[in-house]
């Protein structure tokens, strides 16, 4: 059997701007929900000898972003969940993986942009080196493959499937300093 965990909620805002309330609604709808769901299917697959578990995490969860403080600790807290679940469940033949989706083009645009969504869709696409932001269809074929025998040794690991944004320093293109 396979489990595959995709939720999420963001609410953007400097960290000193956070109130508990927000601060805590982005972590139980983003973690806890993980946690849960894993807690739940992990005996069922304890019986049944096997399973592989999927968590939707995020670059977000491997980096800091600017207004972002309760979403980067969230699904840094899937990353670090997923790892802690593999090591725990690959004696009994269960996988646990997650994937780490760079800017998707879903739903989300649209609701973190609000009427700025286009551009909001603009800068996501230029921040990638890909050129574009990801399309949903992308992620769910990393979460096939996962699920798959093909991917049988694999566990533990937080997949990015970000265009290249996570591949870069940072630093801008310095190529134009070079002496001939």
């Amino acid at each position: 059997d396979v489990m595959f965990n995709n939720a999420g909620l963001a609410e953007l805002g400097r960290l000193e701007e956070y109130n508990l309330e927000g601060w805590n609604r982005v972590l139980a709808v983003t973690l806890t929900s993980v946690f849960l769901g894993m807690k739940y299917c992990l005996p069922i697959m304890h019986r049944q000898g096997a399973g592989t578990i999927i968590n939707t995490a995020s670059i977000s969860g491997t980096g800091a972003d600017y207004g972002m403080a309760s979403y980067n600790a969230a699904k840094a807290g899937v990353i670090n969940l997923t790892r802690t679940a593999a090591i725990e469940n690959a004696p009994h033949n269960i996988r646990v993986n997650c994937v780490c989706p760079g800017a998707i083009n879903t739903r989300v645009a649209q609701l973190l942009g609000g009427e700025r969504a286009d551009e909001f869709r603009q800068v996501q696409a230029q921040a990638h080196p890909i050129g574009r932001m990801g399309e949903p269809e992308e992620i769910a074929n990393t979460v096939l493959f996962l699920a798959s025998d093909e991917a049988s040794f694999i566990t533990g690991e937080a997949i990015r499937v970000d265009g290249g944004v996570t591949a870069r320093t940072g630093l801008p293109d310095l190529s134009r300093f070079r002496r001939d």
